[in-house]
């Protein structure tokens, strides 16, 4: 019988296969990576930060996490659109993606700080 690779051996074929893949990703794309890791990020920090201290301005937290979330997904749209690779958005030029993310940002905040009260 064959021997079969491992659940290790393959973990580590699929990790250098998304690494060679994600190596040929242009800049522009890796910038708006990042921004949606550190939005992501700072969700998790105001919830852990929720759970520890407590949550007394109870509209604050959601304002701030639900600011963070709503970023995060404003730049995953903002990814998708600027995307070279996708033929849904190929006569939409990049200046009229980040003029979109930018007004949707925008409008985000402002029901954010309406929501603070």
């Amino acid at each position: 019988m064959g021997r079969t690779p491992s659940s290790k051996e393959d973990a580590q074929a699929l990790f250098h296969s998304l690494r060679s893949a994600y190596a040929a990703t242009p800049v522009n794309l890796k910038i708006i990576d990042l921004y949606v890791g550190f939005a992501v990020f700072t969700a998790l920090i105001q919830v852990v930060y929720m759970a520890i201290v407590g949550s007394f301005p109870f509209n604050s937290f959601l304002s701030g996490v639900l600011s963070c979330v709503g970023t995060a997904v404003l730049a995953v749209c903002l990814r998708i659109q600027v995307n070279k690779e996708n033929k849904d958005f190929k006569d939409l030029p990049p200046e009229r993606a980040f003029a979109d993310f930018v007004l949707c940002n925008l409008v985000l905040h402002l029901v954010i700080m309406n929501f603070l009260g």
